[in-house]
């Protein structure tokens, strides 16, 4: 018979009846092994997964040209050279035919929204002091794309369906550049 601390720390398990059984190790043997979990839930920087905005640099992406165009007041995508799809957002290879001969093509800076919502809570990382703010599928004029986006300057109880909204763009505190829409100011 033998004692506690003589226990063997692993546990039976059944296994196939032509093989025997096997052995896994017990919890304690398993947390053993295991690094001490962390306490802060939200490590600083934020690792890039966490990161809602997208890399930028060439050296990272294939798509660096829709930022660069970004940068200079452009609102970009591709299209394939092969079946004429328009894409968004802007890709590297056809989803249709799965080409890579694209092209940059200009897309028009005003739309109208067509659905919208309020994020009142669960803001991804880095917008939680945004809250709440409204984000939308914007039909953009000219472009048969509904693409999603935040749209700022606006309450969630002003935001209409139909509302007609135009492209801006802002620069992130690392240096990147993003774009959102905002109520279009009348012509």
């Amino acid at each position: 018979m033998s004692t506690p601390s003589e226990a063997n720390t692993a546990t039976p398990t059944p296994g196939p009846a032509a093989s025997g059984s096997t052995t896994r190790p017990s919890s304690e043997a398993q947390s053993a092994d295991r690094p001490p979990r962390r306490t802060d839930p939200v490590p600083n920087p934020l690792p890039y997964l966490l990161d809602f905005y997208p890399q930028e640099d060439p050296k990272f992406t294939r798509i660096s040209p829709f930022f660069v165009a970004l940068r200079k007041g452009s609102f970009t995508t591709t299209r394939c050279d092969e079946d004429g799809s328009l894409h968004w957002p802007p890709r590297v290879a056809c989803p249709k035919c799965r080409g890579e001969k694209l092209s940059w093509v200009e897309l028009p800076k005003r739309g109208t929204v067509y659905a919208f919502s309020a994020v009142l809570g669960g803001a991804p990382l880095g917008m939680e002091e945004d809250v709440p703010f409204v984000v939308g599928l914007i039909d953009l004029h000219g472009a048969e794309l509904r693409l999603f986006s935040r749209i700022a300057h606006t309450k969630h109880e002003d935001c209409r369906i139909g509302m007609e909204v135009e492209l801006e763009t802002f620069d992130l505190p690392d240096g990147r550049v993003f774009f959102r829409f905002r109520p279009s100011a009348p012509r």
